[in-house]
């Protein structure tokens, strides 16, 4: 049996930087990472590589579709799903992290569709922010803030 993989997913991602900061970290602590077309860029962009640096070639990455493609082709169990939004019903802090889930965001200007939170209102998490005068944050800085979170107690935290 092999060793417990989490999985990050990007739901249709708008800026190359991002997804390329957010391979990184997936490289850095061993995961995939699990791109859902469309994307807003390409993966052949300069900046996708400039922000993953030279380990971008080295990142466990898998590309689907669309939301029904990702379902159907890695056939997720529900309680291994977590939605990260800005206004999620729980903190990031809340669930105890299946080490083979996914953590899934949406993108940068719309965050995560209603089709794909359709009936994971329970799923959905969100980073706490005490400033309101903050809309929102970085999409790479929230990634990579909800994985080390999540990983905590396979990183011995």
């Amino acid at each position: 049996m092999s060793e417990p993989r989490m999985k990050i997913v990007l739901v249709t991602p708008e800026i190359p930087y991002n997804t390329g900061a957010i391979g990184r970290t997936c490289l850095a602590l061993n995961l995939d990472l699990i791109l859902i077309k469309p994307y807003g860029f390409s993966l052949d962009e300069k900046a996708v590589r400039r922000a993953g640096q030279d380990y971008w070639k080295h990142v466990s990455l898998r590309e689907y579709n669309d939301w029904a493609d990702f379902l159907a082709q890695e056939n997720p169990v529900r309680t291994a799903l977590y939605f990260f939004e800005e206004h999620g019903a729980q903190s990031v802090y809340a669930p105890d992290y299946d080490p083979d889930g996914y953590l899934i965001f949406g993108c940068e200007s719309k965050g995560l569709s209603d089709d794909v939170l359709s009936g994971m209102e329970d799923r959905t998490f969100h980073l706490p922010m005490r400033n309101p005068a903050v809309r929102s944050l970085n999409l790479a800085n929230v990634a990579t803030a909800v994985i080390y979170q999540a990983m905590r107690t396979q990183l011995g935290g």
